[in-house]
């Protein structure tokens, strides 16, 4: 038996039909870059007096699982993950043999997942079931790796076993797409200029903490969708300061494409607000806009990914 090793972990994912319910079939081979997903359950201290200075046994409080997966944005895979966080998209074929998802936030129901982490050296499976996308979170700077961050709040864990409930999942991975490859654009125009950006977007779930003998939550209610982030701008012209001072929100989108393939977050109603243009020493003058989008009067976010991938049904 060998040591379990990360570069041979493997992840498995499917969507739940019923919450908390691991799916018999429908798993997904996915890449991932780390996770941090694990039932805990703390111990609180004994509070009894009249029995000495020795303190009686601990209790056991209740258990969660919240963590963190960092999965890589790339041409396929993302967009199962796009799928939890979002719900279904809508899709339409080109007529070149891709295809276009749009995913839209807002939606009224969140769907689950079931998340397997495999190490074949031992082996080990466990399945994390009931877990749902509370918030994702991706980067765009100059160079570097391309990922994404969800912050996931699970039901529960399965005990370790030696046989994966995944069975024979179908690999969903395409290319990765590159920093290099994006862009950032406000109103339709690329924007001079901009150092780094983030995009954030929350579902602000909401758990379901009820009285269960196992001690494990009932559920997840989504909350408002929220989406903000931040752009790091080298200050040389005024234009985006002059937008940020004239109040009016402005059409903000992230993207990055891989020859036919693309994503793109378009967020039609964002504002931006008044800067500093703080000088902290004799190089450039950096200003920074954290922004929020809107809803009032459409999606607030839609991210569209045109990709080989037929459905994400």
């Amino acid at each position: 038996m060998g040591r379990p090793l990360g570069i041979n972990a493997v992840m498995s994912a499917a969507a739940e039909t019923t919450y908390g319910a691991t799916p018999a079939a429908g798993f997904y081979r996915l890449p991932f870059v780390s996770h941090g997903l694990g039932e805990v359950q703390p111990l609180l201290e004994d509070d009894q007096l009249g029995f000495g200075r020795e303190g009686l046994d601990p209790t056991y409080d209740v258990i969660t699982n919240d963590g963190d997966i960092v999965v890589p944005i790339d041409t396929r895979g993302i967009g199962f993950w796009l799928r939890q966080t979002f719900g279904p998209p809508s899709t339409t074929a080109a007529g070149d043999g891709t295809f276009a998802h749009t995913f839209t936030s807002g939606a009224p129901s969140i769907p689950s997942t079931s998340v397997e982490f495999s190490n074949p050296d031992m082996p080990i499976h466990s399945t994390h079931y009931g877990a749902a996308v509370n918030s994702l979170k991706a980067s765009l700077t100059r160079s570097g790796m391309l990922n994404a961050t969800l912050s996931m709040i699970a039901q529960g864990e399965t005990d370790p076993a030696a046989v994966s409930a995944a069975g024979a999942p179908t690999v969903l991975r395409g290319s990765r797409f590159a920093q290099a490859t994006g862009s950032i654009t406000i109103d339709g125009a690329v924007v001079a200029d901009v150092v780094s950006g983030d995009l954030a977007y929350s579902n602000q779930l909401d758990k379901v903490e009820v009285i269960r003998s196992d001690g494990r939550i009932a559920g997840v209610d989504p909350g408002k969708a929220v989406s903000s982030g931040s752009l790091r701008t080298r200050f040389a012209t005024q234009a985006l300061y002059n937008k940020a001072r004239a109040k009016t929100p402005v059409a903000l989108s992230y993207g990055w494409t891989l020859e036919a393939f693309s994503l793109i977050f378009r967020l039609p109603r964002v504002f931006l607000p008044k800067p500093k243009r703080s000088i902290t020493g004799p190089k450039g003058i950096m200003a920074d806009f954290d922004w929020q989008a809107s809803g009032a009067d459409a999606a607030q976010l839609t991210a569209v990914l045109t990709n080989d991938v037929a459905s994400y049904a």
